[in-house]
Formats: C-alpha cells, sequence, structure tokens
C-alpha cells in the first residue's frame, strides 16, 4: 500500500509514480521516440505504447531503468480471451515487461464475474514471471457495487495493479473511485490512476487517495510544474 503523500513527496519518488501515456491514434513514430527521450531524461516509472511501437519503444529504454509496456485489449476491452493471452504473449515476446489489460466491460455488466476473472487469471497466467499486469476497469461504466466487483475479481485472478480507465472514456479517475477501489482490495494490489489528470494538484489528490502510479499524457508538464512549486523537493531531480 502507498506510503507516499503530496506532503514530503520529492521529484524522483513522483516521477516513479508516472508512466507516460504515448497511445493517441495520431501518434508518429517520432513522437514515440521523442516520448522515450523524455521518459528517461526525467526518469519516469513506464512509457505505454500500442503494440506497433513497442519493439523500438524497448530498443530507445534499453538500460534507462524506465519499464517499456503496451496494452492487451485495448481500448474497450471486448477481444476475446485467446486473443488478449496473444496480445500479451506477443508484447512479452518483444520486451514488455508491463501489461495494461482492459477487463471486458460488457461481460461484468452483464452479470458474468467467472468470464471476467478468468480472463484475467489466462493474461496473469501468460504474462506470470515476466511482466505485470494491471487490469483496467473503466469506472466510468460502472457502479461503485461493480467497481468493488472487478476490482476484487482482478485481485482473485492475481493482477499487480488496479486502473482506473483506458483514457480513451468519457471519464477518468476520480478521487472517490480510487478510495473505493483502495478499500476493495488488499494491499498486495496496487491502484493506477488514469484518464484527465493534467494538473499538479489532481497528481497530488490522486496519490493521497491511495494511487501508486499515475497514467499521463501530461506527465513531463506535471513534473515541470513540480520543480517550480516544490525546489526544495527536488535535491533528487
Amino acid at each position: 500500500m502507498s506510503t507516499l503523500n503530496s506532503q514530503t513527496i520529492t521529484y524522483l519518488q513522483l516521477a516513479r509514480t508516472l508512466d507516460l501515456a504515448l497511445l493517441k491514434p495520431e501518434m508518429t513514430e517520432s513522437d514515440i521516440l521523442a516520448g522515450c527521450d523524455l521518459a528517461r531524461r526525467y526518469r519516469l516509472a513506464a512509457v505505454s505504447v500500442k503494440p506497433c511501437y513497442l519493439s523500438m519503444t524497448v530498443k530507445e529504454l534499453a538500460g534507462s531503468g524506465v519499464a517499456a509496456g503496451t496494452v492487451v485489449g485495448f481500448p474497450h476491452g471486448g477481444d476475446t480471451t485467446p486473443i488478449k493471452v496473444a496480445q500479451a504473449r506477443e508484447g512479452i515476446e518483444l520486451g514488455a515487461t508491463e501489461l495494461d489489460m482492459v477487463m471486458n466491460i460488457g461481460q461484468l455488466r452483464s452479470g458474468h464475474p467467472v468470464y471476467v476473472q478468468d480472463e484475467i487469471r489466462a493474461v496473469v497466467g501468460e504474462a506470470w514471471g515476466k511482466a505485470i499486469v494491471k487490469v483496467i476497469v473503466e469506472t466510468v461504466y460502472l457502479t461503485p457495487e461493480l467497481i468493488v466487483q472487478a476490482c476484487q475479481l482482478a485481485e482473485a485472478a492475481g493482477a499487480s495493479f488496479i486502473k482506473t480507465s483506458s483514457g480513451f472514456s468519457p471519464g477518468g479517475a476520480t478521487v472517490a473511485d480510487i478510495r473505493l477501489m483502495r478499500a476493495a482490495v488488499g494491499p498486495r494490489v496496487q491502484i493506477k490512476a488514469a484518464g484527465g489528470i493534467r494538473s499538479l494538484d489532481a497528481l497530488f489528490e490522486v496519490i493521497d487517495a491511495g494511487a501508486t502510479r499515475v497514467g499521463a499524457s501530461a506527465a513531463i508538464p506535471l513534473l515541470n510544474e513540480f520543480k517550480r512549486r516544490f525546489p526544495d523537493r527536488c535535491a533528487d531531480a
């Protein structure tokens, strides 16, 4: 469980909570290369890219301490289980050490929790010992009761993280949802916030609510704002 809080967090601690999302459909190779360069220089936790850019990203981040990640069942979660397992397998073969998997939202809403849990377990099993799996539950489409159920299914299936959002839905991370997710699972499972976190104050709020990772396309501006506002906490920058 997170011990970070916004009142004492240092630059490097903050940087290591941030995943740079490079997932917009219009992004080019040049955009990915530029993002990898920034992630290295700012010492982020990870870069998440579409599968087609994964090999290049792994090469660019080699030796940097920044993890290369990719997505599974993205962005809506509607692929079949064998396809998601194959996507996870290919991502790992290409060098990903982190997989952000979209849960089958419709199956959960249809009342099929066994399907959802079995699918997550299949992807986690494929990744076991090679990559961590973060399960995107897309909270904007779920009631509080279904958010809790989704989190508990992901925990039972062995996921390392539960993630609020894909960033491609009508809503993103909220403090209330993160608190609910944190309370729903044990300390082994971490919470990742994503979607709509564009200010430093919003970043602080989700960390204080229990998020230990944050996916943000605005990761670099957020760190630059931190440097401006809290130069006394930047000795490790």
